[in-house]
């Protein structure tokens, strides 16, 4: 009796367990324990992250750019940095150092003041504004007195005056200054001594780079350094100066406190890049900062925001 019980304990066993695996198989709730399928939890995790990383790529590629536009004699490239919101029919303005290389080196280290504040600052640029700046336009020149490429302390400069007027010339010993489309002359001067435009108007690699820039992108409106006179100029190609780069050079003046001296005069310059641009229909200042040693990163802040404020609400109509 106790052996029939027990077999047909046995018997009933088997036959719950056996019950109980049919209906587990064919839940729908059933887990899967797949090694190919990751948990929820991994899922929402990688999800946020993609996000998160591509939030942030888009911020970056939103506010600054860095491009080559060009290469000097000796292959060293010019480089444009570019803030604010793109693409959306924004008002540039064009900032453009070092064209007379190491000889004015402090408008090349102001040039990257300025890019070091606007990469700390990009709420100081206005919504629908950007800003270009180009450091170094004669980059060779720019490395014959600091000895490194590109960014440089003004600790890195120890030349003696005579290698700084040298490397006021590109490679090609031609002076950049006079190598563009506005009264170019196969005779040019600096101050009293010749010197060479070229073998004609962008002649030259570094004035063809700055041409490509502008034929492709047209600013607004441009600031082009210089030294050293400590005033603001204004530009024209044979005729006035426009009411609107007459309005660019006279706030920068008023906010910076350098002098507003209206067209250059003080001797001809054929082929001067400011010049040209005024032909090619932009408005452009030529600011020349007081002596070679030193950025006067103030006065000019003080400008270039008050620039900003100008173009901003559309005031000057550009």
């Amino acid at each position: 009796m106790k052996k029939r019980n027990s077999v047909i304990t046995i018997i009933v066993l088997v036959v719950v367990v056996l019950l109980a695996i049919f209906l587990f198989s064919g839940s729908d709730e059933a887990p899967s324990f797949s090694d190919d399928e990751p948990t929820a939890t991994s899922t929402a995790t990688s999800s946020d992250d993609a996000t998160s990383n591509d939030d942030t790529a888009d911020e970056t590629d939103e506010f600054e750019t860095q491009s080559v536009i060009g290469t000097s004699v000796e292959g060293r490239d010019i480089v444009a940095y570019k803030f604010g919101n793109f693409g959306s029919g924004d008002t540039e303005l064009l900032f453009v150092g070092g064209i007379h290389g190491g000889y004015s080196w402090s408008t090349s280290l102001l040039s990257y003041e300025l890019i070091s504040y606007f990469q700390d600052n990009p709420d100081a640029i206005p919504e629908d504004v950007s800003v270009t700046v180009i450091p170094a336009l004669n980059p060779d020149g720019l490395a014959a007195v600091t000895g490194v490429d590109g960014e440089f302390e003004a600790s890195d400069v120890n030349a003696s005056q005579e290698e700084r007027v040298a490397a006021r010339f590109n490679a090609n010993n031609v002076d950049l200054n006079r190598n563009f489309a506005c009264n170019w002359s196969d005779t040019a001067t600096w101050q009293s001594r010749s010197v060479d435009p070229g073998d004609g108007a962008f002649s030259e690699p570094e004035a063809q780079a700055i041409r490509s820039y502008i034929d492709a992108n047209t600013p607004h409106a441009a600031v082009v350094y210089y030294a050293s006179a400590g005033a603001v100029y204004s530009s024209s190609c044979n005729g006035g100066a426009s009411s609107e780069t007459d309005a660019l050079m006279n706030v920068y003046a008023d906010t910076s406190g350098y002098p507003a001296a209206g067209l250059f005069t003080a001797y001809a310059i054929n082929g001067d890049m400011v010049n040209w641009m005024a032909k090619e229909g932009i408005p452009a200042i030529s600011v020349l900062l007081s002596n070679h040693a030193n950025a006067e990163t103030t006065m000019n802040l003080a400008g270039v925001k008050a620039l900003l404020d100008l173009v901003a609400p559309n005031i000057l109509e550009i």
